[in-house]
């Protein structure tokens, strides 16, 4: 275990358990467990209450991409073609699920089966107790990068138990997004509209909707029922690497060293967070609060409400792959092989008084003069009303943004 100082006074511990970069961070549903997937070929099992390493994982032949923790069993997949899940009291590989023919690199763990996408152009279905492949989803002609899951009841309570069908979304390299149903491993719907390859997708159960992040610079909206396209955002520069959706609205991280806040009903654009000096790599929403990592090495946090820069976390020296948030404490996980744990209490202490401060000052004031304090403070944020630049600026910026997304992918 290793432990440093850093310029951040909110840094709490460097863990530097891991000979190789952090690909991927999981944090159990009770959040007592961390799990960190690593270059190096292993997994880590880590205790939040104590930051330290207490179980590690060994038995991949190569570099694990992905990883998902529950309770009292990890999942880990691999470059070497498989899955594994390990019990996490022992510490002991109880299943080896073997099919793909190439990397794996995403994972999805339901009530009833585990979902695995692969460069073998494949999303594959398997039986969480005995490792047995149930089901094989073929049908893109590249490979797949992103899963998610759904019950057609999510969308229609009334339906019975009969009527109830299981679904499976695949994002892929090809440019589609695929529904397949699970029983049968039959295509349901093709959503085809991208001109990039799918990176990220997030899904709206309430208003039944999916959004898609692309290399094509756009995140799209799809209507579940109907397959079809109902909006398209397009205000990105580059490649769009990470989507999180929180209270109405949608944050998109980007390869042009900006998230975007839009309206995930409308599509509006009504905020753009600068900060950044690389493609941000990955965010997480967590009361008010939207925390960003990036190719810069660097944590942030912003004020989502006011898009106040409230925050910088320094001290990784390589790209934020994955982060996550527990109890007010930060947890990053960097190519640079360690994990970091940061205390963020401060943050939403801050976040209490100015809110009472912003109540206080709305009483004495106009509307009109309350945002034109706002926006003079504001910080690493932007309104949508600037001036456009220059289409050769844009396509200087587009060049180097596209540079920077294929390199962290």
């Amino acid at each position: 275990m290793g432990s440093g100082s850093s310029r951040s006074s909110s840094l709490k511990k460097v863990c530097s358990d891991h000979c190789g970069g952090i690909n991927w961070l999981s944090l159990s549903p009770d959040g007592s467990y961390l799990l960190t997937a690593s270059e190096d070929g292993t997994a880590r099992l880590w205790k939040t209450s104590e930051q330290k390493s207490c179980m590690h994982f060994q038995g991949h032949e190569s570099y694990i991409t992905h990883c998902h923790l529950e309770n009292d069993v990890a999942y880990t997949c691999s470059a070497d073609q498989t899955i594994r899940k390990w019990d996490v009291a022992t510490g002991c590989c109880t299943v080896v699920f073997r099919g793909h023919t190439s990397i794996v690199n995403k994972l999805l763990v339901t009530r009833s089966c585990l979902f695995s996408g692969s460069y073998d152009r494949t999303a594959r279905c398997w039986s969480l107790d005995t490792g047995r492949q149930l089901q094989e989803f073929r049908g893109h002609w590249n490979g797949v990068l992103a899963l998610d899951h759904f019950y057609s009841q999510d969308f229609l309570p009334e339906l019975d138990s009969e009527q109830n069908k299981e679904f499976l979304i695949t994002g892929s390299t090809d440019c589609t997004v695929k529904l397949w149903l699970v029983p049968s491993g039959r295509c349901y719907q093709t959503l085809r509209g991208h001109k990039g390859a799918i990176l990220c997708m997030a899904l709206d159960i309430p208003n039944r909707a999916l959004f898609t992040g692309s290399r094509d610079y756009t995140v799209r909206r799809w209507d579940l029922t109907t397959g079809e396209q109902t909006k398209v955002f397009q205000e990105h520069q580059g490649s769009v690497i990470c989507l999180e959706l929180a209270n109405r609205h949608l944050y998109s991280g980007s390869a042009d060293q900006t998230v975007k806040c839009w309206k995930s009903e409308s599509g509006k654009c009504i905020r753009t967070y600068k900060a950044h000096k690389h493609t941000v790599s990955t965010m997480k929403y967590h009361n008010g609060i939207l925390f960003t990592g990036s190719g810069d090495s660097c944590a942030r946090a912003f004020d989502t409400k006011s898009g106040v820069l409230k925050k910088v976390f320094r001290g990784h020296t390589f790209v934020i792959n994955c982060l996550q948030i527990h109890n007010h404490i930060l947890y990053t996980v960097s190519h640079d092989g360690t994990l970091r744990v940061w205390d963020v209490q401060g943050l939403f202490e801050q976040e209490k008084c100015c809110k009472k401060s912003n109540r206080d000052r709305q009483c004495k004031n106009s509307r009109k003069s309350s945002l034109s304090r706002l926006c003079k403070n504001r910080v690493g944020c932007v309104w949508e009303e600037e001036q456009p630049p220059s289409a050769q600026s844009v396509q200087v910026r587009r060049e180097s943004y596209e540079r920077e997304a294929v390199e962290l992918i």
